[in-house]
């Protein structure tokens, strides 16, 4: 099993990646869009048509924003292991390192090079990340309660 320290670092790792990557979708994917998409290329979301360049900077945007977020939770599971890790952490940190690689990963590659066929995996990634929170859950209620003071319910 994994260590604490296994956890926190690669959520702080993922979590400056993250940084860094939705900088770059603010200053410098522009151009690789333009590059892979035409301009009369358009995407209808919700009814509205935009252009497909528009598309996947969003889409990239939800990538670097789900990232970090699950980037966080990594580093609440090192911290909640310091005292041991339990079978539910593990569960947690693995499924949140697996969600950031399926639904970040994929909606990552998805925007710079057009295959939207790696659209399928997203979800995946989006389960992950729900059974991590889960995981993360029954982990927190396994806390011991602080000594002298009666549990809550």
């Amino acid at each position: 099993m994994p260590s604490f320290k296994f956890w926190l670092v690669s959520g702080s790792i993922l979590a400056g990646l993250g940084v860094a990557l939705g900088a770059f979708a603010a200053h410098g994917l522009d151009g690789v869009l333009k590059s892979v998409y035409a301009e009369s290329d358009v995407r209808t979301i919700a009814g509205l048509t935009v252009p497909a360049t528009w598309k996947y900077l969003q889409d990239f945007k939800t990538a670097a924003e789900y990232q970090l977020t699950h980037s966080l939770a990594l580093l609440a599971v090192g911290l909640l292991a310091r005292d041991g890790s339990r079978r539910s952490l593990t569960i947690a940190g693995w499924s949140f390192l697996g969600g950031i690689v399926l639904f970040s990963g994929s909606l990552y590659v998805l925007a710079v090079t057009g295959h939207r066929v790696l659209g399928a995996i997203t979800p995946f990634g989006g389960v992950l990340f729900l059974i991590g929170w889960a995981s993360l859950a029954v982990a927190a209620m396994r806390l011991p309660c602080p000594s002298g003071k009666p549990a809550e319910s």
